[in-house]
């Protein structure tokens, strides 16, 4: 019995740090200890916007004409589609527009940026989704941050736009906005976002292309002794999908390539002490959440009659199961999200992770 106990305090222990021990403590040191951020708001170095796409005829010219709105002096500033080998009239449809078209044989995401990134020679290389819409100061706000020499990388403010459904989605990434201002305050972020974010040229990395930017380029810079850090003041918004059945999908495909670089990356390598710490709180428990949840349930029921706490313990994760079986907003949410950690571990170690994606549901 003592294994199991074992095993049920500490999962209960690692998911009540991730999720609420590891941000109380993180905003906490942030206020106490956190850095004085440099910015330079009169810098106009020259940038380079890069959105992949494929198939985004639906998006493309609205997404152009958002990009050529920046309050940037448009002789700093290429914009440039680079599109993963798109069928429909996507690369038409972008050069009319007035964007520079960069077409690629199918290669997924990563593939066309690293295109990209070689044949373009802006000082700054910035992202973007081609379902985003970026607010006119977005750019600008983002490469005031390049005034600090050790920043290689910075990330935006993805706000999720409202929309009809019951994904509840736009929750947790407030939560997960408020702790990533804690962690580029304390250190460095552990992730970003597709939707907005921008690289010096001389920091990018060619990462596999099975990768995304979004989790490999944080923990990367860090490694190069470099900082990611994160400005909300460079906002971008995006439609989220629109159940929490979609969004399930969603995070399915995207925990797969979070598995991969998990597993194959060497995250952990190199590290300082402090973001050591973050990526297992903030990303591996995170992303093995699933597991921790098997292995307290599994424990909970053995151990139920050992005591009224087991039985309590048992009862709050039968509760939460039930009550994402009855359609409860949030708690439907975190069941399925949580599940999709395991189901994304499944495909990753049967079949591997495609370097090519398509568009998620409900989101153009």
């Amino acid at each position: 019995m003592l294994g199991l106990k074992i095993v049920l305090w500490g999962s209960l222990g690692a998911l009540a740090w991730t999720h609420a021990g590891y941000p109380v403590v993180a905003g906490l040191a942030a206020r106490l200890r956190g850095r004085t951020e440099t910015r330079d708001e009169e810098a106009e170095p020259t940038v380079a916007v890069i959105v992949a796409a494929h198939n985004e005829e639906a998006v493309i010219e609205r997404r152009v004409a958002n990009l050529q709105a920046l309050d940037y002096p448009q002789d700093r500033l290429e914009l440039v589609v680079t599109s993963d080998a798109s069928s429909d009239r996507t690369d038409e449809l972008a050069a009319a527009a007035g964007a520079r078209v960069i077409a690629n044989p199918r290669g997924g995401k990563v593939a066309a940026q690293n295109r990209a990134v070689r044949e373009t020679s802006a000082e700054i290389l910035a992202f973007s989704d081609a379902n985003a819409t970026w607010a006119p100061e977005a750019l600008r706000r983002l490469v005031t941050r390049f005034a600090d020499p050790e920043v290689a990388y910075v990330c935006g403010r993805l706000v999720l736009q409202d929309a009809e459904g019951s994904n509840r989605e736009g929750a947790y990434w407030r939560y997960e906005l408020a702790l990533r201002d804690s962690e580029s305050r304390l250190s460095s972020v552990t992730g970003g976002n597709g939707s907005i974010y921008a690289v010096r040229r001389e920091d990018y990395v060619d990462v596999d292309p099975r990768f995304g930017h979004d989790l490999a380029f944080p923990y990367l810079m860090v490694q190069r002794g470099r900082r990611a850090v994160y400005e909300p003041g460079a906002q971008a918004f995006e439609k989220p999908t629109p159940t929490n059945e979609t969004e399930y999908r969603r995070k399915v495909r995207m925990f797969e390539h979070c598995w991969l670089i998990t597993l194959r990356g060497s995250m952990l390598r190199r590290l300082p002490p402090l973001y050591a710490a973050q990526i297992v709180s903030h990303r591996l428990l995170r992303y093995g959440s699933g597991i921790v949840h098997v292995a307290l349930l599994g424990a909970s029921l053995a151990l139920a009659g050992e005591g009224a706490v087991y039985l309590v313990i048992l009862g709050g994760q039968l509760a939460l199961l039930a009550a994402a079986a009855a359609g409860v907003g949030i708690a439907r949410y975190y069941v399925l999200v949580t599940w999709a950690t395991l189901v994304s571990l499944r495909n990753y170690l049967q079949r591997g992770v495609p370097a090519t994606w398509d568009v998620a549901e409900g989101t153009r």
